[in-house]
């Protein structure tokens, strides 16, 4: 298939690492938050072999922060989370699927308390920053919100806390898993938590100065050397093993937190108040029809731009795949797809057509690995 570049513009905006990346031999982008996001180095395959041996560190800048501060910000937070936050801590970060009045998906961001009044909303691939606004305007709500200038670096791969307790010592290892401090390295401040979109460990850096971001990635560079370290980002491949959902790929505003699998993050039975609270009582009530789960196809390769359908033998429709890739763990392609009840405990194997030939396949349990 014919390939085309992306021309860079204002509105596609590239991050303080982007001079750094491309020199290290950035071979593929796509766009994220309306950032460029590396999508691969040497190549898909290669970088995930490496991701799993040793470290990389990720220009994930593209991961853009919503702040909200004042007066009822916790308020606002809230509303816009079917998660709990009434008892969230301050250092600590929280996994909180964003929904909208009907009870659907908005985003599925990280949550960091970083005051009583401060929350940054580490989000995936959507405007955030207009729904916030839109409810805080609806409600009178006394706060504000912005993008504040925050460039994320991560550093994943299981020898990232040997590098990582080289630069900011000992104590960086006892950082718990969605835990958030300050370290000092060099005269400068850095916000790290241990956290990351990867299943391989590591850390995530809110990098607050530009300038002080790119001498900390050249740092890791010299000091990483002894670990292999290599420039990375997140791998389809892996987060596709780990069930590490994406919005806008394996879900998106037509969905609702059941189908995704978000039961755990729904708090019902809590006394908070949050958008579409009745409408996914009533979901939870009536049940769900249809819901993310894997599947195994029995091709060496397959092509994403758009969902593509899964039938049965007679044609009827199984369900829709939204995320795949050649797995070389298991040497077929994996996927994440949106199944339709009928099919959930079904051992039948499904069609797929794939660049005009019919494969088969048949539906699993998330996560692969």
């Amino acid at each position: 298939m014919k390939k085309f570049p992306i021309v860079k513009s204002r509105r596609l905006r590239s991050t303080p690492y982007t001079d750094r990346i491309e020199a290290h031999g950035v071979s593929s982008y796509t766009v994220y938050n309306h950032m460029l996001l590396p999508a691969s180095f040497k190549s898909l395959e290669s970088d995930y072999h490496h991701l799993k041996e040793f470290v990389q560190v990720w220009d994930v800048a593209a991961e853009r922060q919503v702040e909200i501060t004042g007066k009822d910000s916790a308020k606002l937070v809230q509303l816009m989370t079917c998660r709990d936050l009434s008892k969230s801590k301050i250092g600590r970060c929280y996994y909180s699927p964003l929904v909208d009045q009907e009870g659907l998906l908005v985003n599925d961001p990280i949550i960091n308390k970083l005051a009583e009044d401060r929350w940054w909303i580490s989000i995936a691939d959507s405007d955030v920053i207009f729904f916030a606004k839109g409810i805080a305007s609806g409600n009178k709500f006394e706060v504000e919100i912005k993008e504040p200038n925050v460039n994320i670096l991560a550093v994943q791969g299981p020898l990232a806390e040997n590098l990582m307790a080289k630069l900011f010592g000992e104590e960086i290892r006892d950082l718990k898993f969605f835990n958030f401090k300050y370290f000092n390295y060099k005269e400068h401040k850095y916000f790290i938590a241990r956290s990351g979109w990867s299943k391989q460990g590591g850390f995530e850096v809110y990098v607050e100065d530009d300038i002080a971001g790119q001498d900390l990635y050249d740092y890791l560079f010299e000091f990483g050397k002894e670990f292999n370290i290599r420039p990375g980002c997140p791998n389809l491949i892996e987060r596709i093993e780990s069930a590490l959902l994406s919005y806008g790929n394996d879900f998106d505003n037509r969905d609702n937190p059941f189908e995704a699998n978000f039961d755990k993050f729904v708090n019902l039975d809590s006394d908070v108040n949050f958008l579409g609270k009745e409408k996914l009582k009533k979901i939870q009530q009536d049940g769900i029809t249809r819901k993310l789960m894997g599947v195994k196809i029995d091709s060496n390769k397959i092509d994403m731009y758009c969902e593509k359908t899964l039938f049965d033998d007679k044609n009827n429709i199984v369900g829709y795949v939204r995320s795949a890739t050649y797995s070389p763990t298991f040497k077929k392609v994996i996927g994440i797809a949106m199944i339709n009840k009928p099919y959930w405990n079904s051992k039948d194997q499904f069609k797929i057509d794939i660049d005009e030939r019919i494969f088969v396949g048949t539906v699993c349990d998330l996560p692969f690995i």
